[in-house]
């Protein structure tokens, strides 16, 4: 084993700098570059009047040839990369080629279309919401509530909103191109971060298999996507951080306040591990960073993160106290004290992480904490109510017989066979392992009523094994080469199966996302268009209820609140509603329920006068409007209430309001298509 001498501190911080700073420049160059091909892309998409996806198979002729050229680029960038040529070219190659798949391979099938994947239905409507509500101001706010903070992170709809607001966009018009732009730029970062991990050629490869597993089985959600696709090399980095092994530490008198520490760190293919020339800071800070951003992201996989790098820090410590135990025995000392002071170092640099974490989630976290211990609400909510069949059985996507299963299955043998001698594999397994953990811990909360949403990570469990199924197929490759005595076109032939292997699995992602794209093309827009050229829904009238609405009001839509159960209204005009469609995304402080008997009460009074006086004395900010669906002589709003552990998970019931209620001058009876619109002076 080779020892490396660390460099003084001094010199240290200085060289972290310097790695810090090239690191941060490339990702955003790639970051530009990325930015500028989905931009053209999308641009280039939108000018011609293409068929709907579901109804045609032209726009997936073209996904497959823009794909073809994406994957021609990449394959130029790794013959670049391994005769040694044009480094910065090849970069460039990797940068364009990754952001090109990504924005063809969503883009394409979306192009006649201005809404994403799942349009504005189900979960995607929330998140329009939320970017509405961010577009229309840069304050944190709650995406439905009136005087609340955020609950849910929001670090990635505020820079959406930001960029919306920049390009003066709706919210809802700007979620596509967002979504798209932020998940090419998420993959080619993930690349630069590769990079300065391990073998430039490798780190192209295994950005590229990360990047298209992502796209077909994360992309939905993209605000998560990005975290999926950034997890892997982090992981790496993070163990690089955490397990740093001593071959042997010399202590000299303490007086001198000296201490010299040589590592056992290599710098080589055949061991993994990560140089240590600035003692492995950078990557306590690059860990740090990562989830702290992700905080500002999305919860659940910051939990998960955090608890992965945490079974790292404790594995690591466990594994130093066995060495230095061992070191001592060798020299027949019986100093257990300072096998147990060699745990220190991982524990100090995890603390050291949690640190920079919390300090970059609490930008978004504070106003809530704020609210939440200022002691004027109630915490009370239901957002981990909910387990479907997947989240009650262990994902074992390595038994699916598919292309993905044979990868995820190839990545379990290396990492089993590879989890003694790389670190990479040491890395990815233990991620694969808090999953698994993770699972069972879920499984086991719903005995306590609650779950912890463990049917979410599967993304993350397919990307993992995706990511050591490529480091399986080229040393496994290698490994044969040399068994077979290295025949001259063995290369070529793996080579020739791995691209054949990639274009059957991308040229099936609009496949597997048949019905998200589906869904974009069959609801309706915030023009009141169908992207199929079918007839419209009543989303159709929400131009006209919102005309209505602040020619009645006489006020800007964040000043007015609305309530209605046809919620994707608030997801194209940033009105704030008295009561979200479900527990599970309203917001813990908006005491949901409470709100729900409420509006049982209002529809039960007899007269005008008592519901203009309810109104007067509701605890929380009252209705400015209302807007119901109309049934006979009663105004309808269809509600919902939480029943897990059914599932579904939420059950519907109808609320009706006498039309009598609303016979007092004070309130002004609009009927708009379907729609009654009554607003209170």
């Amino acid at each position: 084993m080779r020892v490396i001498e660390q460099v003084p501190v001094r010199g240290r911080t200085s060289l972290l700098a310097r790695q810090a700073g090239g690191a941060l420049g490339e990702a955003v160059l790639a970051a530009v570059v990325a930015v500028g091909v989905t931009a053209v892309g999308l641009m280039a998409f939108s000018m011609v009047h293409w068929p709907a996806f579901n109804s045609s198979n032209v726009t997936r002729a073209l996904t497959t040839v823009g794909q073809v050229f994406a994957a021609v680029l990449v394959i130029a960038a790794i013959w670049l990369t391994r005769v040694r040529r044009w480094p910065w070219v090849a970069k460039l190659l990797t940068w364009g080629g990754i952001s090109t798949f990504v924005t063809v391979t969503l883009g394409m099938p979306l192009a006649a279309t201005k809404l994403y994947l799942y349009g504005v239905s189900v979960d995607q409507e929330f998140r329009t919401e939320y970017l509405t509500r961010l577009t229309d101001s840069a304050a944190l706010h709650d995406m439905t509530y009136a005087d609340l903070p955020p609950f849910y992170p929001a670090g990635w709809f505020w820079i959406g909103g930001r960029v919306a607001n920049l390009l003066g966009m709706p919210g809802w018009e700007a979620f596509k191109p967002y979504a798209i732009g932020s998940l090419a730029v998420a993959s080619v970062i993930g690349y630069v971060l590769w990079s300065k991990l391990i073998r430039a050629e490798w780190a192209i490869a295994v950005s590229a298999t990360v990047t298209a597993v992502a796209v077909a089985y994360a992309a939905p959600e993209a605000y998560s996507a990005v975290l999926v696709i950034l997890l892997p090399p982090v992981l790496v980095l993070a163990w690089g951080a955490l397990y740093r092994p001593l071959e042997r530490s010399v202590w000299r008198d303490p007086a001198s306040v000296e201490m010299e520490t040589v590592a056992a760190e290599v710098n080589s293919p055949a061991t993994d591990a990560v140089s240590g020339t600035a003692g492995g800071w950078g990557a306590v800070v690059g860990t740090g960073l990562f989830i702290g951003l992700s905080a500002t992201f999305y919860t659940l996989y910051t939990a998960v993160a955090a608890f992965a790098v945490v079974l790292m820090a404790l594995i690591a410590a466990g594994l130093a106290v066995r060495a230095r135990y061992v070191a001592n025995q060798a020299r027949r000392e019986g100093d257990s004290g300072s096998a147990w002071r060699a745990a220190a170092q991982p524990i100090l640099r995890l603390i050291v992480i949690g640190a920079i974490a919390m300090l970059i989630g609490l930008i978004v976290y504070v106003p809530f904490l704020i609210e939440l211990l200022g002691g004027g609400t109630r915490f009370k909510g239901s957002a981990f109510h909910y387990l479907p069949e997947s989240g009650a059985e262990l994902p074992l996507p390595m038994v699916d017989f598919s292309l993905l299963g044979a990868l995820c299955l190839l990545g379990t043998v290396w990492l089993v066979l590879r989890a003694g001698s790389s670190r990479r594999a040491q890395s990815l397994g233990i991620g694969v392992v808090a999953i698994y953990l993770w699972t069972l811990l879920s499984m086991v909360a719903t005995a306590a009523g609650t779950t912890l949403l463990s049917f979410r990570l599967e993304p993350v469990l397919q990307v993992l094994l995706a990511a050591a199924g490529a480091f399986g197929f080229v040393e496994g490759a290698r490994a044969i080469y040399q068994a077979l005595n290295e025949p001259p076109r063995f290369r070529a032939l793996a080579a020739a199966l791995a691209v054949l292997g990639a274009l059957a699995f991308t040229q099936n992602i609009p496949r597997v996302l048949t019905a998200e794209i589906t869904v974009a093309y069959t609801d309706t827009d915030g023009n009141g268009d169908r992207a199929d050229k079918r007839n419209p829904s009543p989303v159709w009238f929400y131009r006209q209820i919102d005309a209505a609405l602040q020619a009645q009001t006489g006020r800007p839509r964040a000043d007015s609140v609305v309530l209605t159960a046809d919620t994707s209204f608030l997801s194209f005009y940033p009105y704030y509603g008295f009561q979200a469609l479900t527990s599970h995304y309203a917001n813990p402080l908006a005491d949901f329920a409470a709100r729900a008997d409420t509006i049982g009460r209002w529809s039960k009074l007899d007269s005008s006068t008592a519901l203009l006086d309810a109104l007067g004395k509701c605890p929380w900010r009252a209705p400015d409007a209302f807007l119901f669906r109309r049934a006979g002589d009663e105004y309808t709003l269809k509600l919902s209430r939480d029943v897990y552990p059914n599932d579904p998970n939420v059950e519907r019931y109808t609320v009706s309001f006498p039309k009598k209620l609303f016979t007092d001058p004070r309130f002004t009876v609009t009927d708009i298509g379907p729609f009654t619109l009554v607003t209170v002076r």
